[in-house]
């Protein structure tokens, strides 16, 4: 088995309530969406194909605990499973980012599911698998990137529909330069909504360009 793999790196998880840990990502190329304001559009193409028993070897040279699966969208690639089960097995804490328009049913239960719904802004709403939501468990996350107002005022209303937040952790993102992190925060405290506030630690500590 084996997966077209774009890169392999070390560094502080930046985004989840796993943010500021040091993290091994592992990051798998292509992604059947095209979000408008997506940041990782590098990782649509190239890469290196590898074996399941390379990725673990260089994950395992990281000295990380915490693994993150990435892309890219990494469950378009069918080997994707067994990576994540083979990084539960040897001991790895294990999280997977989706954007949420495949089916995240077969996931290792032992893997927190970051699951992205994608919101009108994105450009990609009529993408989401509703379904998945179903599938969430208490250790998974649940991501809205929103871009305006509408965007908040439409995850409002999903939150309050499918009963998320009671589910699991739910965090609310700004889109980077297109909708300010103090609006946001101050609709959050207005409505008193059960959601996390989140700022992407990375494009803090290395800039706007920063993919991880």
């Amino acid at each position: 088995m084996s997966l077209r793999i774009h890169e392999i790196f070390f560094s502080l998880q930046g985004e989840t309530s796993r943010t500021g840990l040091p993290t091994a990502f592992v990051r798998l190329t292509g992604c059947p969406l095209r979000c408008g304001y997506c940041d990782t559009a590098y990782a649509f193409q190239g890469g290196e194909t590898l074996e399941l028993d390379e990725i673990l070897r260089h994950v395992e040279a990281t000295g990380a605990h915490y693994v993150t699966v990435t892309g890219g969208e990494p469950l378009a690639q069918k080997d994707c499973l067994p990576l994540v089960k083979m990084l539960s097995n040897a001991g790895h804490d294990v999280s997977l980012e989706t954007g949420g328009s495949l089916d995240i049913a077969g996931i290792d239960p032992r893997v927190s599911v970051i699951l992205d719904v994608k919101t009108p802004g994105s450009g990609e709403v009529a993408k989401n698998l509703w379904s998945n939501l179903r599938h969430l468990k208490p250790s998974d996350e649940v991501k809205f990137v929103l871009c305006n107002r509408e965007d908040y005022e439409w995850a409002r209303q999903i939150l309050t529909e499918h009963g998320i937040a009671g589910k699991c952790p739910v965090l609310f993102s700004p889109a980077y330069s297109r909708l300010a992190a103090r609006d946001l925060a101050e609709w959050i405290l207005a409505d008193r909504l059960p959601v996390r506030f989140q700022l992407q630690l990375h494009k803090a500590l290395w800039g706007e360009e920063a993919g991880r």
